[in-house]
């Protein structure tokens, strides 16, 4: 089985079995490759609608010169906790990162919010992400106000009085809400334009479509978000101790 990373014409081999509709393990077998690794290129450049195998090419490129000059000074950089590789937590990062992406997030609010999800306590501070991201203190702050108005993130202070920022499953619901909201308005003004257009017009009568769609998945999301709140993240009780002698 081929190692090392993937050349320009298994990259090529690649866009041609994405446009004939293969799969990614079907990808990776005519490759001699693992699939992890097609799937982990095809998501990091594009995804299967949008790679480029030329793009993907030069963007590897990139990645490796940047990795390369930040080599010095990553090279004091204190090892990750829990002996965890280090180059397999970049890779993850970076897919983690594009999925986000292709979500619609801005690639610097993706990065950061990938840090925070990664973050073993669950938070971070502005100047952590700065040092993490070696980014400006302007670049974290515009992120996470976009993070905030989406309700991905909370703020919170700690014990040292200075501001953290936080995922956690109270946030990912509260995310879900304001995507449910962001939905329900979407029906609510299609509803609108069918008294405007008229109710027996083919316009109309597509605004209506839109609108009991929209509406049925935002009550889904709703009713699925209070479900998974209720059952998933319920700390269980703790059962009281036997006490009785048999």
């Amino acid at each position: 089985m081929p190692g090392g990373r993937l050349t320009q014409p298994e990259r090529q081999q690649i866009a041609l079995g994405l446009a004939d509709g293969l799969a990614y393990a079907e990808i990776a077998r005519r490759l001699g490759r693992p699939t992890s690794t097609i799937t982990r290129e095809v998501t990091r450049n594009g995804g299967s609608t949008a790679y480029r195998a030329d793009l993907a090419h030069r963007s590897t490129g990139h990645r490796a010169r940047r990795r390369k000059q930040a080599a010095p000074r990553e090279a004091g950089a204190p090892p990750q906790p829990h002996g965890r590789d280090a180059e397999a937590v970049r890779e993850y990062e970076e897919v983690f990162t594009t999925v986000f992406m292709q979500s619609g997030l801005p690639r610097m609010t993706a990065r950061v919010l990938v840090s925070v999800f990664l973050s073993d306590a669950g938070s971070l501070t502005a100047s952590e992400l700065v040092q993490r991201l070696q980014v400006s203190p302007g670049s974290v702050s515009k992120a996470v106000g976009f993070l905030e108005n989406q309700g991905l993130v909370r703020r919170e202070r700690d014990e040292r009085r200075r501001e953290r920022y936080v995922v956690d499953a109270d946030v990912w619901y509260q995310s879900m809400m304001a995507s449910a909201r962001s939905t329900a308005q979407l029906a609510a003004t299609a509803r609108q334009g069918v008294g405007i257009l008229g109710p027996d017009t083919p316009a109309a009568a597509r605004l209506d479509n839109v609108a009991r769609f929209v509406d049925f998945v935002s009550e889904s999301i709703v009713r699925a978000a209070g479900q998974a709140r209720e059952i998933l993240h319920t700390k269980p009780e703790t059962a009281p101790e036997d006490t009785a002698t048999p």
